[in-house]
């Protein structure tokens, strides 16, 4: 079937069960040749093509309105609702979205980054629905790794209390990213080994029915003996207990066993919770048979082996620098703990674990209690390393604030992905943790100019004791510079001259060295000579240095890729204010806006974070100080 000609899944209505098989076989084809090019949360989507095919065959979207949690399973939504013509830019600067976006399309209802919000979405649609008298159904497709989210318990205590109507779809395949972690992992464990739990309730109900109605206690003996086979048959009935009614567990491979299921929840009043047992990257042998979550995303790959096409970049990742660097520093403090929020392929920390085993927590995606735990750890006087996304960070906000910063608690952070990170667009762009860590008491941000420098602010991390302290660190490769074999740290709060100049100076970190060491340069051919200070403590700053700069008389210039409200130029502005210093300071930054997905390239020069911006303001802003340019 040519799947660019679906314009909308109503064509699904007439079709058999053959021909759904047919089309998904199609579907797996596709989305296998359009990843190997652009790359994306294949093995996610692999696993859901019947689920999402008997959905959309079942229910009449955009009308009935499906949540997609997190979002990187909707690929065969999107084909299935008009957009496969558009696959071969997907991820791709100004092309189609890896996740669902309301503006492309009326079936996207919801857009999410970020895992386990679909629950209290769909509770806030089902709860319009009511008020307005409406009649649709709201469908939350969530995976088992997202259920272990906080928020995802909140929203079903609620559902399952207020007896909303609502069809939940719970897609479990044993994994989010990694391996998934937790007691109620285990509770779905066992579930899946009962599948013949509803058999037998109701081949029981069946025998009660024929009991003779002898009063109320023969009545009331029955109804524990229901109760008594449910907790016989699977340990605790959680989702019962929760308010819902439990359909499973179903294979989610099988057309027959999902329409019938899905037809069956529709009858039904109040939450019905769907137990669909799917297998990831299914039809790809490299992505079914991945067990540590190399296929929940990837990058261009060979479609006939499955060989990932890995960077040329010779240098380390920056993850598995910051890693290594505190695996070293374990081996001398035992103090030393890891924890991350279900991202330890992510953060490479495999060989941490592999090490220490018992020093290494993976909490699953529960990104507040990490960074609770974390202080928790920190009291007793261990030495925590919470290891975690820029990008999911932020959902630990009041943890960070309240729990580590409050009590000046040692924990070190390593916040993986910060800055831009092109491809997962808007919801991961790791540009908001200087304005939101920047104005917490007690916190220590800092980001490296280079591996060298990084390994370093590892060691300092470690060795500072006066409560928390950050790290920052990009996506991708370093660049490649030799690593000193003795680790130092470094004072807290100290910038260093990169370039020496006399007529502006460029205040910088990070990433945007490179561009700012660029622009210097060509400065300098044209007869302007410009200081650039690598400022890589974002807070303390560097106030002898803002001091010197000061007296010096010449414009000061900041960049950085992060938010310009409360990020690092603000910074430098509220220290001249605050010392009453007057100073002129002209800042380059991620504007008031959210950046969408693409090349991280392509995005910097769309917001004008480029060497020729910064050349370019520099030049005006001598220009207005009426300072002497060579002609």
């Amino acid at each position: 079937m040519d799947l660019t000609k679906i314009s909308s899944p109503s064509f699904l209505k007439s079709l058999d069960n053959e021909q759904l098989k047919e089309l998904s076989e199609d579907i797996r084809s596709f989305l296998i040749e359009k990843g190997s090019v652009t790359g994306g949360h294949i093995g996610p989507n692999l696993g859901v093509v019947e689920l999402t095919i008997a959905l959309h065959k079942t229910f009449n979207s955009p009308e009935d309105k499906f949540l997609w949690d997190v979002g990187h399973q909707a690929y065969v939504h999107k084909i299935l609702t008009g957009r496969a013509d558009q696959f071969d830019t997907l991820r791709q600067f100004k092309g189609l979205c890896g996740f669902p976006k309301r503006i492309e399309s009326e079936h996207d209802v919801w857009e999410a980054g970020h895992s386990s919000t679909s629950l209290s979405a769909a509770m806030g649609m089902a709860t319009a629905r009511d008020l307005q008298n409406k009649k649709n159904y709201v469908i939350p497709i969530i995976g088992d790794g997202a259920l272990t989210g906080g928020m995802a318990l909140e929203a079903m205590n609620h559902i399952g209390h207020e007896k909303t109507n609502m069809i939940v779809i719970l897609n479990d395949n044993e994994m989010s990213i990694a391996p998934n972690v937790g007691a109620l992992h285990n509770v779905l464990g066992k579930l899946r080994t009962h599948g013949k739990y509803n058999k037998a309730k109701d081949d029981v109900e069946f025998l009660l029915k024929k009991i003779p109605a002898v009063g109320g206690m023969i009545a009331g003996t029955a109804e524990r003996v229901k109760d008594s086979l449910k907790y016989l048959l699977v340990s605790g009935v959680f989702f019962e207990e929760m308010g819902f009614t439990y359909l499973g567990p179903i294979d989610g491979h099988n057309f027959e066993a999902l329409e019938e299921n899905l037809k069956n929840a529709k009858k039904m009043d109040g939450p019905v919770l769907l137990h669909v047992i799917t297998k990831k990257g299914k039809g790809f042998k490299p992505a079914e048979n991945d067990k540590i979550g190399t296929w929940h995303g990837t990058g261009p790959y060979k479609m006939e082996t499955g060989d990932i096409i890995k960077s040329s970049s010779k240098a380390p990742s920056w993850s598995g620098l910051i890693a290594e660097t505190a695996r070293k520093l374990a081996r001398e403090d035992s103090r030393i703990v890891a924890i991350t929020p279900a991202m330890p392929v992510g953060s490479k920390l495999e060989g941490f674990a592999s090490e220490f085993p018992n020093r290494m927590i993976d909490v699953g995606i529960a990104e507040q209690h990490a960074a609770t735990m974390a202080a928790g750890l920190a009291a007793e006087g261990m030495k925590p390393f919470l290891v975690i996304y820029s990008t999911f960070l932020q959902r630990a906000y009041d943890q960070v604030l309240h729990d580590i910063c409050r009590q000046k608690l040692n924990v070190v952070i390593g916040i993986d992905r910060s800055g831009l990170v092109g491809a997962d667009g808007e919801t991961h762009q790791g540009v908001f943790d200087i304005s939101f860590l920047r104005h917490m008491p007690n916190m220590v941000i800092m980001m490296p100019k280079d591996e060298n420098e990084g390994q370093h602010m590892v060691k300092t991390a470690f060795d500072y004791a006066d409560g928390p302290i950050a790290i920052r660190y990009p996506r991708g490769n370093g660049l490649g510079v030799p690593l000193d074999d003795e680790l130092k740290s470094i004072p807290i709060g100290s910038w260093e001259v990169l370039k020496a100049g006399t007529q502006a100076a460029i205040l910088t970190f990070g990433t945007t060295i490179p561009m700012s060491m660029q622009a210097a340069a060509e400065l300098e051919q044209a007869g302007i000579s410009v200081e650039v200070i690598n400022a890589r403590f974002i807070k303390p700053l560097d106030g002898d240095m803002l001091r010197q700069l000061q007296q010096r008389n010449i414009p000061i210039i900041t960049v950085e890729e992060s938010m310009l409200q409360g990020g690092f130029g603000s910074a430098v502005m509220e220290f001249y204010n605050e010392n009453d210093l007057t100073a002129t300071i002209k800042r380059i930054g991620i504007p008031d806006m959210f950046i969408e997905h693409g090349d991280v390239n392509l995005l910097l020069n769309e917001i004008n974070v480029t060497s020729d911006a910064i050349v370019k303001l520099v030049e005006k802003t001598i220009n207005q100080e009426n300072r002497y340019i060579p002609s």
